[in-house]
């Protein structure tokens, strides 16, 4: 009797297996391509304007957002509301003399935004710079677990400091120095601004150029010109340099070889250690003007609330701004962010779609996640990080995505940030299941990591995935992906070009990473599991800190 209530317990788990593993595939199988069209193609179309903080563009975005979250069957993630409101204010700079640099020879006037990106954060509505000394810093950097410092001998307050892009790993061929050819978050300009305002300088410029940017001078250039968004702290921004901005990378070798000095040879010199700044012995003059705003714009999320675990959840993000109505290019003046955040968005809702078509509503919650100004620096992301729906102790995941190319179907699955957590392993299984392998970001020395809304998840000690299929084209093979995502950079990217163009889009690698990343999803919001940070992780410690 009892050898068969086993046998008859056996059957019965298998079929709940079975009929679980169906419910899974069906889903799965759901995600297609003409859902992915229909929302991209709506997404990145000129009705939604740019969609920009603070303008029509967003009123018009977060509807569509809201509608779209209540059909799939996501209800409001923020008690009876899916907005979340996130106060910041709006700040348009505008330069209408030369920036004046007097070296001990002569005197360049820099012409705004093209030889000179300079913007302020400042909330005054006038800013004047009279003959503020300029300082070289090398990479402007201070890492004592790199046992580095670029302000070991020079003062910069009172000051305007003048540093290289990236890191010094880069530019050598030193494994061991800082993380090699990986940016750190030292290299981001990001890092760079906080350090020069954290010692008092008035302003900072740093040195373009492309290859330690991660993109051509026309993206600082563009921002200059264009309102920045800043969180609304309540200080004016008085923590911040007076202004901010970027040298074009002929302009700085101009200014450089007047002063004797060859900027290649010096950046090499600065990437070692014993490298010491200088006082340049010349003089930064301009006017500037802020116009600003204080307003509101929002995050967007929607949650399934899991039937055992509904207090724990899976976070799928991927920002819904872009950069609005602004310089005419080619005849267009609507930055539409078809890719950029258009085709992301797209997987989003087709994974929701997916979660609300099981028949076994998940253990865990699952909430799909729209931040506002991830442009202007992950500035929503990192509000919510700090006002979340969910505590942060009880967010399992964060899975993220950006810069989406329509571009096929892809044998890689590219990891942003790869080796950092057992995200990676729930990666490999769900990409070989599609015969596809996982491997690094081969341009991590672009900061990407640091670029992308599941960093403000990874610095609260989330375990975050930013994965999608990039660079080895099942049909045509490694060059002519790289050739298409270049063709991008250089031509779409933060354009009013990024538009969507149904005669050449392929979306079919897209719904491939749609489903992979369900597929992680489901396993998590399925699993009383927890992903760990791997050992090595600088966020592992962060993690183990909510626990």
């Amino acid at each position: 009797m009892k050898s068969i209530n086993w046998i008859l317990a056996i059957v019965i788990i298998i079929g709940i297996s079975c009929k679980s593993n169906r419910d899974f595939t069906s889903a799965y199988n759901s995600i297609n391509t003409e859902d992915l069209a229909r929302y991209a193609s709506k997404l990145g179309s000129d009705e939604f304007m740019g969609r920009a903080p603070f303008t029509e563009g967003e009123n018009i975005t977060l509807s569509y957002l809201e509608e779209q979250l209540k059909n799939i069957g996501f209800d409001p993630a923020f008690g009876d509301s899916y907005l979340q409101e996130v106060p910041m204010v709006s700040v348009l700079t505008d330069i209408s003399m030369p920036v004046v640099v007097k070296t001990p020879n002569t005197t360049f006037k820099l012409k705004w935004p093209d030889e000179a990106a300079i913007s302020s954060a400042r909330l005054e509505n006038n800013i004047s710079i009279k003959e503020s000394p300029l300082v070289f810093a090398g990479f402007g950097i201070t890492a004592p677990e790199y046992e580095w410092d670029d302000f070991k001998n020079i003062d910069v307050e009172g000051k305007t400091l003048v540093v290289l892009v990236n890191d010094p790993g880069l530019y050598t061929d030193d494994k061991d120095l800082f993380k090699g050819r990986e940016m750190t978050y030292y290299g981001r300009w990001t890092y760079k601004y906080e350090e020069a305002a954290r010692r008092g300088a008035v302003g900072i410029l740093i040195i373009h150029e492309t290859e330690g940017a991660g993109y051509t001078y026309g993206i600082p250039r563009n921002s200059s010109i264009t309102p920045n968004l800043f969180m609304d702290k309540g200080n004016k921004n008085n923590d911040k340099c007076m202004f901010n901005g970027w040298i074009e990378a002929d302009a700085a070798d101009k200014l450089f070889s007047d002063l004797g000095y060859n900027i290649e040879k010096l950046r090499i010199e600065a990437c070692k250690k014993d490298f010491k700044g200088f006082d340049m012995e010349s003089t930064i003059s301009l006017e500037l003007t802020n116009q600003f705003e204080y307003n509101s714009s929002h995050n967007v999320a929607g949650v399934l609330k899991g039937k055992d675990k509904p207090e724990e959840v899976i976070i799928y993000s991927g920002h819904w701004d872009h950069f609005g109505i602004g310089e005419i290019q080619d005849g267009d003046s609507i930055y539409n962010g078809a890719v950029d955040n258009g085709t992301t968005m797209a997987m989003i809702f087709e994974i929701g779609e997916a979660f609300t078509r099981l028949k076994e509503r998940p253990s865990r919650s699952v909430m799909l996640f729209f931040p506002t100004a991830e442009e202007q620096g992950l500035l929503g992301s990192n509000y919510y990080v700090e006002n979340p729906a969910f505590p942060i102790e009880k967010t399992v995941a964060n899975i993220n995505n950006d810069l989406v190319l329509p571009i096929g179907r892809m044998r890689d699955v590219m990891v942003t940030g790869f080796g950092q957590s057992e995200l990676d392993d729930y990666l490999a299984v769900a990409a070989a299941n599609q015969d596809r392998y996982i491997f690094p970001d081969p341009n991590a020395h672009t900061g990407m990591y640091f670029r992308s809304d599941h960093f403000s998840f990874a610095k609260k000690g989330v375990p975050a995935l930013y994965a999608r299929g990039n660079c080895d084209s099942r049909e045509y093979g490694k060059d002519w992906a790289a050739e298409q995502e270049k063709d991008y950079l250089d031509r779409k990217y933060h354009k009013a070009a990024d538009n969507y163009y149904p005669e050449i889009w392929d979306m079919a690698g897209i719904a491939e990473d749609a489903q992979i990343s369900f597929d992680i999803g489901y396993q998590l919001a399925n699993s009383d599991k927890w992903p760990a940070w791997k050992e090595g992780s600088e966020f592992k410690s962060l993690r183990s800190e909510l626990e």
